[in-house]
C-alpha cells in the first residue's frame, strides 16, 4: 500500500501491543501527532504509553478517529467488525499495517538487521543491539520486549544499523504475509525453525515457506547468518540467493555470558556471528556479553517472599518451556522448581502440542495449569485438554493441578511452598496479575 506523501498524525488501532506502543513512541519522537486505542490495557504497556504522553482511548469506537488523522495504523490482532476499522474502510481513510509503517518510517536509510527464528528472537535482538551500543554504533532497534540495558523496546537509529526482531506471524487481516518480509533485510540472523502459530500455519512445511520468503529478499551484498546446528535452518538456507555463513552454539563458549541455558548460548553464538560479520572485535563482544542485563519477562525475578523466588517468563511454546526450565535449574541449582502455565497463545490454546506440553512441563517439580484463554472461541475437539495435561503430569510423578481462577491456583500452591523454592510463571499475557497476587499471599 502507498502511504500518504505527508503524514503528520497517526492513529494506532491496537496501540497497547508491545511493538505498536514502541513504534507509536518513535513516531511521536519524530514530531508526529500520535494517539491510539485498545480494548484492554495493562502494565507495562499502559505505563509506557502514559510516560510517553500518548493519548489512549480504552475500547474501540468509530468516534475515536475524530479528528481524522493523516494515517491509521492497524495492528495484526485487529479484525473486521472493529468499529474503527469499519469506519476506515467506509470512508476510505489512508491505512497501513505496522510492518509497513516500520519500513516507511524507520528502515529507509539504515542497514536493516533482521533477527528471525521460532525461539529466542527477543533475547538475541536485545543482545545484538547492546553489543552494537557497546561498540559505539548507536543502533536503532525494535524489540518485542524491554531489554533492561536500554529500558525501552525501540529506538530510532543514530548510526548506520537498525536491529529488528523479525516475526513470522502474519502482518494484518488485509495482508497475510509474514511481518518480516516488510523489513528490507540487509542481514538476516536465523537461529532456529520449528512448528508454531498453529492458527495460521497448517504444518512445518508452511512455516519453512514463510522463512524462505524472508531469505529470498536478502540482497547479494547482504548476508544470511544461519544456525548450522538446526537442520530446518540448514534446509531453508540451502538454496539462498545471498551469501550464507553458518554459526554453531559452541562458538560462544569462551565468552562471558550473563544468561543461563543452552538456548541462550545459541542466542549468543548468533550475536557473535553477526558482530564478526559487521567487523566488531571479540573483546568488544565479550564486554557487551558480560554487561548484558537481560530482558523483562525472560526469567525475570518479580520478587521474593518467605524465601520463595517468583519468576516471570514469556515462554509458551513447548520447546521454550523445556529449555527455560533447564536454564532455571542451571541458575538455581538444588532448588525445587514449580511451573505455573497459562495456555494463552493461539497455539497453546489448541491441542496440537497436547503431548509435547506435558513432556516440557514435567521438567518442573510441580505444575499448575491456568484456564485456556478464550476457550469458547475454539471447538472442543481443537482445544487443549487441561485435565488430560494434568493427568499426564501426575502419571509422570509430578504434583499437578488445574484451576480457572488465579486465586484457586494460589490457594493450591501456597501451602506446598517452602523456603528455597522457585515458582516460574509462564504466560504471554498478564495472567490476571498472578505474580503479584502470589507474592502478596506469601508475604501475608
Amino acid at each position: 500500500m502507498t502511504l500518504p506523501a505527508t503524514v503528520n498524525s497517526i492513529h494506532f488501532i491496537g496501540i497497547a501491543g508491545t511493538a505498536m506502543a514502541a513504534v507509536a513512541a518513535l513516531c511521536r519522537q519524530q514530531g508526529l501527532t500520535v494517539r491510539g486505542s485498545d480494548e484492554r490495557i495493562y502494565p507495562p504497556m499502559s505505563t509506557f504509553l502514559r510516560e510517553q504522553a500518548i493519548p489512549v482511548c480504552e475500547g474501540y469506537r468509530a468516534e475515536n478517529l475524530d479528528p481524522l488523522p493523516d494515517l491509521v495504523c492497524i495492528g495484526n490482532a485487529i479484525r473486521r467488525g472493529n468499529p474503527e476499522v469499519e469506519r476506515v474502510l467506509d470512508e476510505r481513510l489512508p491505512y497501513c499495517s505496522l510492518p509497513e509503517l516500520i519500513r516507511h518510517q524507520l528502515l529507509r536509510e539504515v542497514t536493516s538487521i533482521v533477527v528471525a527464528g521460532t525461539h529466542g528472537k527477543t533475547t538475541t535482538t536485545s543482545l545484538l543491539a547492546w553489543t552494537l551500543e557497546v561498540a559505539g554504533q548507536s543502533p536503532g532497534f525494535l524489540i518485542g520486549g524491554i531489554p533492561l540495558n536500554f529500558g525501552i523496546g525501540a529506538r530510532a537509529a543514530r548510526g548506520a544499523y537498525f536491529v529488528i526482531e523479525g516475526d513470522e506471524y502474519d502482518t494484518a487481516f488485509f495482508d497475510k504475509r509474514s511481518k518480516f518480509v516488510h523489513y528490507r533485510p540487509d542481514v538476516v540472523v536465523l537461529n532456529n525453525i520449528e512448528f508454531d502459530h498453529a492458527d495460521i500455519f497448517p504444518d512445518l512445511a508452511a512455516v519453512k515457506r514463510a522463512f524462505r520468503q524472508l531469505i529470498a529478499i536478502v540482497p547479494h551484498r547482504g548476508c544470511i547468518l544461519a544456525n548450522g546446528d538446526d537442520p530446518n535452518v540448514r534446509e531453508v538456507v540451502a538454496d539462498a540467493p545471498a551469501p550464507v555463513r553458518l554459526f554453531h552454539r559452541h562458538e560462544a563458549g569462551p565468552l562471558p555470558l550473563s544468561l543461563a541455558g543452552d538456548h541462550n548460548r545459541a542466542n549468543a553464538a548468533a550475536v557473535l556471528a553477526a558482530a564478526r560479520y559487521l567487523g566488531l572485535d571479540d573483546a568488544t563482544v565479550a564486554n557487551a556479553f558480560a554487561t548484558f542485563r537481560g530482558v523483562k519477562r525472560r526469567m525475570e525475578v518479580r520478587g521474593e517472599a518467605g524465601g520463595v523466588t517468583v519468576l516471570d517468563d514469556f515462554a509458551h511454546h513447548p520447546t521454550a518451556l523445556r529449555v527455560t526450565l533447564h536454564a532455571i535449574r542451571e541458575r538455581y541449582p538444588g532448588r525445587r522448581v514449580w511451573a505455573v502455565f497459562e495456555p494463552r497463545s493461539n497455539t497453546t490454546r489448541r491441542n496440537v502440542f497436547q503431548r509435547e506440553l506435558a513432556e516440557a512441563l514435567r521438567q518442573a517439580d510441580g505444575v499448575l495449569i491456568g484456564r485456556v484463554n478464550r476457550a469458547q472461541e475454539l471447538p472442543a475437539h481443537e482445544r487443549l485438554d487441561t485435565r488430560q495435561l494434568v493427568a499426564d503430569l501426575q502419571t509422570a510423578g509430578r504434583p499437578a493441578a488445574q484451576a480457572d481462577r488465579v486465586e484457586d491456583l494460589i490457594e493450591y500452591l501456597r501451602p506446598q511452598l517452602r523456603a528455597g523454592d522457585v515458582v516460574a510463571v509462564f504466560s504471554n499475557g498478564d495472567f490476571d496479575g498472578l505474580h503479584d497476587k502470589l507474592l502478596a499471599a506469601l508475604r501475608g
